[in-house]
């Protein structure tokens, strides 16, 4: 005959005077006892929500109280007329402004001009290979060899520029290629 030996119940060699028996569940909380709470604790939250919107509604206006003939008559008179007292002011007023005599520069020839400068490397490759770059975006970039305490260094600039407006349209284009760019105030010697 054969025996089911998974089904049988193991015993406790090690103390044979503890019960061994399977001790049955107890009765639990049934699971749809959490569920009933989190829906209950749902629709109260949604109710409250709509009463607290209920009583920011402003009122209707067949709801508004009724007003007497005297009060309706001064609500429905002409706000007043603004005043403009800077016509009377402005004639009134005068500005004492000293001519001084100040330098100024020659509309034809500005003292300071300004450029740009697109990098700087230690490489002759490494720069010309960004002077083709800047090429492809239609604009005249010049190289410059200065040698100094920390070596000789090839410098990439753009300009002299005519105007602010050349100017910032050629940052803008070096800054949608992602080549940073240093603004240089130079004067004319």
């Amino acid at each position: 005959m054969a025996r089911d030996y998974a089904k049988q119940r193991k015993t406790n060699t090690r103390h044979p005077k503890k019960n061994n028996a399977r001790k049955t569940p107890t009765k639990a909380a049934a699971p749809s006892q959490g569920w009933k709470l989190y829906f209950t604790g749902l629709f109260s939250g949604v109710f409250l929500s709509f009463l607290l919107y209920l009583g920011t509604l402003p009122p209707s206006p067949g709801a508004a109280p009724q007003t007497t003939a005297d009060e309706a008559s001064t609500t429905e008179a002409e706000p007043p007329k603004p005043r403009f007292d800077f016509y009377t002011l402005l004639p009134e007023q005068t500005l004492d402004i000293e001519a001084s005599a100040t330098v100024t520069a020659q509309p034809g020839k500005p003292s300071q001009f300004y450029l740009l400068q697109a990098g700087a490397f230690k490489q002759r490759e490494d720069a010309e290979s960004r002077r083709a770059q800047l090429l492809l975006l239609n604009l005249n970039p010049t190289i410059e060899e200065t040698n100094g305490d920390n070596g000789r260094w090839y410098r990439v600039y753009l300009g002299p520029f005519a105007s602010r407006s050349k100017l910032s349209k050629a940052r803008s284009l070096t800054a949608a290629q992602n080549i940073d760019t240093l603004l240089l105030r130079r004067s004319r010697s």
